[in-house]
């Protein structure tokens, strides 16, 4: 029986795309996407689902208290019987209801090498500070922003001549590929934690 992954997004979901095709191509195999949510009218992201068949719910946040709104959220992803939900520009905080609803099957993509730079605008953060290593990370999510236990991350050089535009776009790349390879982990179980560490197992051919 094929995974079923629910996606939560507020833009224009370009790593809900990125996910969209590795399930399409077989790069995560077994699985297929029941269902994308957002939390604003209007988000792109929910027209590319609409142009892929896939399932869609806008649910209106403005007004809400976080855990009413998780509430109704976590209730779609129910009936879509999702068994991983992942973030993807979800520009939300997940209250604690629904991190215990979905203990270790939350994963988020964020533009920094964590636990640098969370929040808003990393790679602008990244430039300010002078790093010379930028990327990107996928973890776990918790209550708490962007510090949830690692799973995969991947490092980006900064030029000297980059913009925020142009570090933000090679990030971009390297969030699509290592999305799709910890979803792919995820699924297949192949990970334990340790404290902090997600350790993560061959893949066995």
């Amino acid at each position: 029986m094929k995974k079923r992954i629910g996606v939560l997004l507020s833009g224009r979901g370009s790593n809900f795309e990125a996910l969209a095709e590795s399930v399409r191509n077989g790069r995560i195999p077994n699985a297929e996407i029941a269902i994308v949510v957002s939390n604003r009218e209007g988000a792109p992201g929910i027209d590319k689902a609409k142009s892929r068949t896939i399932q869609t719910r806008v649910i209106p946040s403005k007004g809400l208290e976080r855990e009413t709104y998780d509430r109704q959220v976590a209730a779609a992803l129910e009936e879509a019987n999702a068994d991983l939900v992942c973030l993807a520009g979800y520009m939300r905080l997940l209250s604690p209801f629904f991190v215990a609803a979905y203990p270790r099957r939350i994963l988020n993509i964020h533009p920094s090498l964590l636990p640098a730079f969370p929040g808003l605008e990393a790679q602008r953060q990244a430039l300010e500070h002078g790093v010379k290593l930028a990327g990107c990370t996928v973890h776990f999510v918790d209550e708490n922003l962007d510090a949830g236990p690692i799973v995969l991350q991947a490092g980006v050089a900064v030029r000297d001549d980059d913009t925020e535009e142009t570090l933000s776009e090679r990030i971009l790349h390297e969030e699509h590929r290592i999305y799709s390879e910890a979803v792919r982990i995820v699924l297949e179980g192949r990970f334990r934690i340790e404290g902090r560490r997600v350790l993560i197992q061959p893949e066995i051919k």
